[in-house]
Formats: C-alpha cells, sequence, structure tokens
C-alpha cells in the first residue's frame, strides 16, 4: 500500500493545491449522490437537464476547491483534509440513508445529543461509510507527500488561484443566470445538501452563534407575576413534552388504527392542526417555553431570556422538571431538575429507561407542596427514532411485523409504520397513567394535563426519514404534532365546549406560553390573552 501510495505520489507530482483538487474531485462525485439524485427528481433527464447538471457539478467543485484553499495552510492541510473527509463520509451516510440535512440545526443537535441517543445511529453501514468513503481516502492523505513551496510562492499561487476559480464560477453563473436565477431561488431544498459547502457553511454559523458570548445577563421576564385574587383553588397541572410524535398517527385524530385506545375513554381534547416550532428538540423545546413567538425566535434569544418556567416562579409556583430525554435544552435552568435516564433514579429501565418511570414518586412531592399551585413538566422519550422498536416494552407490540433495526431503508413501510405506532401506543399508556395520577389529586386541586410534542417526524415519505429538515422544506409531518388536553372534574374555570370546538383549529406551540398562564390565573404583563388557547368562564378584564 505504502509503495502503490508513493507511486500515485510521484506521478501525480502532488504539491498542496494539487491534493485539494485531489480530494475536492473525490468528494464531488462521492460525498454528492444525495445532491445528484434530488437534482434529477426536480430536472429529469434530458440533453438541456444534463448540461445543467454539468454546471452544478462544475460550481460544486469550485465552491469546494475554493473552501478547501482557504481552510488548508500549510502543515493544517493534512489535518484539515482527514477531518473533512470524515465529517463528509459521515454525512452523505446520513443524506444517502435518512434523506437528512447537516444545516446549523443539525449541528446544534450533535452536539446536544447524548451517548444513548447517537447510539441508535450506529450500523455497520455507517461503518462502512466511514471506512471506505473516509477512513481510506484519508489514509492516502496521511501517507502522501506534500511538495511544499515557500510560503510567499504558495501565498501567491493560492491568492492567483482563488481569483481564478472566483471569476470563473461568476462568470459562469452569469452566462446561465436563467438557470441559476431559478435554480437558486426555487431548489434551496437541492443545494442544502452540498457536501461538505453546507455543513462547513453551518458549522461556522453555529460556532459563531454559540462563542458569541455578548451580554450573559439573562433579562427578566414576568417579574410582576402574581396569582390573581380571586383564584381560591389550588392548581395541579402536568405538562408533558412529547417526543417526535405526528398528530396524523393518534387515533383522537382519526387515524384509523387504535393507537389511543386508553385516552379514547378520557374526556381529551386533541389538536389535529397543532404546528411545532421548529423541526428538533433542539429548536422546539426553548421555543415552546420562550414567550417569544416563533417568527422572532432562535435559540441564542431563548437563551438570553428568561421563559414561562421563570415566570411561574415569579408568580410562587411550583416548578419541577423531570426528563427521561436528552435534557431540558436550557429551559429548566433555575428550577428544580430530575434526570430519569438512569436505573438510579428511574425504576422503570429494561434496559431503557420508561417514560412511565417519571411518575414514580411523583405523589410525594405533590403531597410536600399541597397548600401551594404545582407544575410538573415531564419531558418524554417518546418516539425518538430511528431505533422506534427500543422506544416501547415488548408488551406494547401489537402492530407488527416491526422493524427491528436503526436502518429504515431496510425495512418495508409497514414494518416501520407499525413500530413507530406501537411507541405511540405506549405514549398512550403514559398519559393514561398520567390521567389516573391527575385523578386521584382532583379532590385538593384543579388538576390538568397538558401534552404536545416537540416535534413531528418523517416515516420514509418521499424517502425522507427521521427529523431536523430545515422550516422551509420540511414536511408537515414534521412540523404537524400530537397536542391533547385534559381537565380534572374540579376544573371549573374552563368552556369545554367552547375548547372542544377548537380541536379543529390551527395552534402552535406560541400559544403554549399564554395558555398555561391563563390556566394558572396568572396576572402579567407578558401575558397575551389572544394566544390562550383556553375560553375562561371567569371574567377577566385585566386580561390583555
Amino acid at each position: 500500500m505504502a509503495n502503490l501510495i508513493d507511486m500515485l505520489t510521484k506521478f501525480l507530482g502532488l504539491n498542496r493545491s494539487t491534493l485539494i483538487h485531489v480530494v475536492t474531485v473525490f468528494l464531488v462525485f462521492f460525498g454528492n449522490i444525495a445532491l445528484f439524485r434530488h437534482f434529477f427528481e426536480a430536472y429529469p433527464f434530458s440533453a438541456k437537464h444534463v448540461l445543467y447538471f454539468v454546471l452544478v457539478v462544475l460550481l460544486l467543485a469550485a465552491i469546494i476547491d475554493i473552501i478547501l484553499h482557504l481552510l488548508c495552510v500549510r502543515r493544517a492541510t493534512k489535518p484539515v483534509l482527514i477531518t473533512i473527509l470524515l465529517m463528509s463520509a459521515l454525512t452523505s451516510y446520513f443524506m444517502n440513508t435518512y434523506n437528512t440535512v447537516l444545516d446549523a440545526t443539525m449541528i446544534r443537535n450533535i452536539f446536544q445529543t447524548n451517548i444513548n441517543e447517537a447510539g441508535d445511529l450506529f450500523s455497520g453501514k455507517l461503518v462502512l461509510y466511514i471506512l471506505f468513503s473516509g477512513i481510506l481516502p484519508s489514509v492516502y492523505v496521511y501517507k502522501v507527500r506534500i511538495a511544499y513551496q515557500p510560503l510567499k510562492e504558495e501565498l501567491l499561487g493560492t491568492s492567483k488561484f482563488l481569483l481564478i476559480a472566483i471569476l470563473l464560477s461568476v462568470s459562469q453563473v452569469f452566462i446561465f443566470g436563467k438557470f441559476y436565477s431559478s435554480f437558486l431561488r426555487e431548489h434551496k431544498d437541492i443545494r442544502v445538501y452540498a457536501n461538505p459547502a453546507m455543513y462547513i457553511y453551518s458549522f461556522f454559523n453555529y460556532a459563531a452563534l454559540a462563542f458569541d458570548k455578548g451580554d450573559q445577563a439573562v433579562a427578566g421576564l414576568g417579574d410582576d407575576a402574581k396569582v390573581s385574587a380571586s383564584d381560591i383553588h389550588r392548581e395541579l397541572i402536568i405538562l408533558v413534552v412529547g417526543e417526535t410524535a405526528r398528530a396524523d398517527k393518534f387515533s383522537l385524530n382519526g387515524y384509523q388504527r387504535k393507537t389511543n385506545p386508553l385516552l379514547e375513554k378520557e374526556e381529551v381534547y386533541s389538536f389535529y392542526h397543532f404546528q411545532s416550532c421548529g423541526t428538533s428538540t433542539a429548536i422546539s423545546v426553548p421555543c415552546m417555553f420562550s414567550h417569544l413567538r416563533e417568527d422572532n425566535f432562535t435559540v441564542e434569544k431563548g437563551k438570553k431570556t428568561e421563559n414561562l418556567l421563570d415566570v411561574l416562579k415569579h408568580a410562587g409556583i411550583h416548578v419541577l422538571w423531570r426528563d427521561n430525554n436528552s435534557d431540558s435544552k436550557n429551559v429548566a435552568l433555575r428550577v428544580s431538575f430530575e434526570d430519569f435516564r438512569t436505573p438510579e433514579r428511574n425504576p422503570v429501565c429494561d434496559p431503557e429507561c420508561r417514560d412511565i418511570g417519571m411518575l414514580n414518586g411523583l405523589q410525594d412531592y405533590i403531597d410536600s407542596n399541597a397548600n401551594d399551585d404545582i407544575v410538573v413538566v415531564l419531558h418524554q422519550m417518546g418516539n425518538h427514532g430511528p431505533a422506534y422498536y427500543q422506544r416501547y416494552p415488548a408488551s406494547f407490540e401489537q402492530f407488527t411485523p416491526v422493524c427491528h433495526t436503526n436502518l429504515l431503508e431496510e425495512c418495508s413501510e409497514e414494518e416501520i409504520t407499525n413500530t413507530y405506532d406501537n411507541a405511540i401506543l405506549y405514549t398512550d399508556y403514559f398519559l393514561s397513567e398520567t390521567i389516573q395520577l391527575l385523578k386521584k389529586n382532583s379532590g385538593g386541586f384543579e388538576t390538568a394535563m397538558i401534552y404536545i410534542s416537540d416535534h413531528g417526524e418523517s416515516l420514509g415519505e418521499n424517502g425522507v426519514y427521521l427529523h431536523g429538515m430545515p422550516n422551509f422544506m420540511a414536511p408537515a409531518v414534521q412540523r404537524n404534532v400530537g397536542a391533547i388536553f385534559w381537565f380534572g372534574k374540579s376544573y371549573e374555570d374552563i368552556d369545554r365546549n367552547a375548547l372542544a370546538q377548537k380541536t379543529g383549529g390551527a395552534y402552535s406551540h406560541d400559544n403554549l406560553f399564554h395558555t398555561i398562564l391563563g390556566l394558572l390565573e396568572i396576572r402579567t404583563s407578558v401575558y397575551n390573552r389572544n394566544l390562550d388557547i383556553i375560553d375562561h368562564l371567569e371574567d377577566r378584564p385585566e386580561a390583555k
């Protein structure tokens, strides 16, 4: 192998720039299969479209080459190229296997993913991708001998190349402006598959935001919050943050399968046009607890401002966050937090720790704060993919055959759907048990359960799997989420008939903040009555 590389090196006469060109060609043709596939889906094969394809390939090659020349500074050339080759192999695997893209949101998800979640994505196919598309070409880069030029000559040569490459690229775009104006404007969903250009851009975009310290002080919110003087009842609200649950898979919403056999026996209000703020946990969870609406929300803004839980604390509400997912995504930093992802705290692990374990000991917490209002947040593992088969105990495997692998492309559509539906069935059980707990406390509290999923999921429709697509191109199933309300008989300040009429309306995560404040009868300047889903029977002239 070493002799072969030496022969290739001698034959090619590699200098730094030539090596970059070689890696660029490799990345274009071996790392962009997903982009090429999507291109020909949008532009059916014809002589004219082949020309367009060649133009896209040439522009992509020029962009990659320019990026690599800017990043590969002398002795950093090999480390940079090896890193990009390995990352591009990983990116190629996920784009080809799950049709996902590595944008800034997905970069954020990677940094916030725990070991268990990452383990769900591991497979032999992934190893092969890394080996043949990442490790082998990286070995070549590592072994090859680079004939470095004097610094002055190298800088001059790089500057000339960059100038020529940029001029040629701009000229090409100008000459074929009609095609490029249409392609770049109308097919954003294609160009986001550009590998490695997209993830390099996304990484620097994420890094710039992540390391922008700015003002570290967290801006206060709702400091004037207080419970209405007319509220003579104590409230106990359990807010369940679901995971990856799409609304059209709930039989409560008309799905032909009985995925909600237990909840159908309860007086629940299920919303079937409820939209998430984003398509990933890292975006949606902080957004749904923020007073900022989706069109004005960013994770960075969310970090710098207090959220719903802080407002509840200002009003004297006891707040507890129990988590069986990754974490609270910075939402529960200033309230009581309990991690239920380990057997040390969660008594129901087989070996995966189940959502139902979050109810363990909760009655003791309620009893210890029985004289005050209580809000408990339960953050589910829910339907987190791609290993849906691990999200529920064997006893809930009602719909068969199932997909017993995280390689969804190896399973039939029926198997994937069955497995996903079984996980919804388990969520039905978990929510039913949560309601039973609340019923036991209805004598001492006005009780309510609010369940809203963070985002939805693609199950192979049009070749797309999982979630995390940018909002502008995300399928509706990644944003239309399960949302279910339940209220105990003692909750008197609710117009239930009006609420039943609203279940077919268009609501979103934007409504959660104000709906919770309304249920707790909290008076604060940040409450917006127009965004409260609930029609309250009590007259509230001061509500805005």
